[in-house]
């Protein structure tokens, strides 16, 4: 569902945004950790209540992804950088 009005986004836009499947995004709804509007079948998200939604992970977390990045870098970074000029 596409939104004529650059106010809302459905549950799939948001879920395009930040990375997370749409299901996720049903259930953070249901949990109310966003805040959504039903319309009919679907939900509508206001754009003003989700800044900050990806910045949970924790320290935690990111270092984790961090060394999975420098990781990946270390051992295939010649694949990539080969890859890339494609």
């Amino acid at each position: 569902m596409m939104n004529q009005n650059n106010k809302y986004l459905s549950t799939t836009e948001l879920a395009n945004l930040s990375g997370i499947s749409r299901i996720a995004v049903f259930k953070k709804i249901k949990k109310g950790e966003i805040k959504a509007k039903k319309k009919g079948r679907n939900y509508l998200i206001n754009k003003a209540d989700i800044t900050g939604l990806n910045n949970n992970l924790s320290a935690n977390s990111k270092k984790m992804i961090d060394n999975a990045v420098n990781k990946t870098v270390r051992e295939y970074g010649e694949t990539l950088r080969l890859l890339s000029q494609e």
